[in-house]
């Protein structure tokens, strides 16, 4: 086995948050794509509690959950490009708009694509809210974290290719109430390491219709 692997599945955004952050710190890895309607023995091994990818090995250890993760190879690799920043009130500021992103943001996906009716209207409500919370929060700045790219664009971005999906789903413009995050999602797209990473959003838009029916 090699030192550092990623047991991951190839649309997942939370796989590619940790993607991203390797490709960053220039950490070289081996890539386990799984199949999660057929688990296999490692995955199931390394995650037992919850059974899901992403999972990092790294000497044979595993790491669970993305944003976890995410700080794992921000700490094991430290001399490279650092995600979170030095200062301990930032930092916390980091963690806590990350954990906005998977609580909120999360949840409206969820309830925008399964519910009908009322409920996905309330859906897309509290996710264009959501959204315009983040606008807010990233302001006129390059990046979350300032000038430079860092721990909440990295948790955020593999969410973008999903915009398209909340629009069509939705029936709303994310660039109509958002316009500096759409921009932003275009900056951080210039970087190697995202680009690379990032599924596109039709196909985004392709899988999700297979899994939850046309909207």
């Amino acid at each position: 086995m090699a030192d550092v692997m990623l047991l991951d599945f190839w649309a997942s955004p939370f796989g590619q948050r940790c993607r991203i952050a390797l490709a960053e710190k220039g950490v070289a890895y081996e890539y386990s794509e799984q199949n999660l309607e057929q688990k296999s023995e490692l995955l199931l091994r390394s995650n037992p509690v919850h059974k899901k990818i992403p999972v990092l090995l790294h000497g044979g250890r595993p790491v669970c959950e993305s944003l976890i993760i995410l700080t794992y190879i921000d700490e094991a690799w430290p001399e490279m490009m650092p995600l979170l920043p030095r200062d301990p009130y930032a930092r916390a500021q980091a963690r806590f708009w990350a954990n906005y992103i998977d609580n909120k943001i999360v949840d409206c996906q969820t309830r925008l694509l399964t519910t009908k009716g009322e409920a996905q209207e309330q859906a897309k409500k509290d996710m264009i809210g959501a959204l315009k919370t983040l606008d807010s929060e990233l302001g006129d700045k390059d990046y979350f974290g300032g000038q430079a790219f860092g721990f909440v664009d990295v948790a955020f971005v593999t969410l973008t290719p999903w915009f398209y999906t909340y629009e069509k789903y939705g029936d709303f413009s994310v660039e109509e109430h958002c316009p500096r995050i759409v921009a932003w999602a275009a900056r951080c797209r210039e970087r190697e390491s995202v680009a690379k990473a990032l599924t596109d959003p039709e196909k985004v838009y392709e899988i999700v219709q297979e899994e939850y029916g046309a909207n």
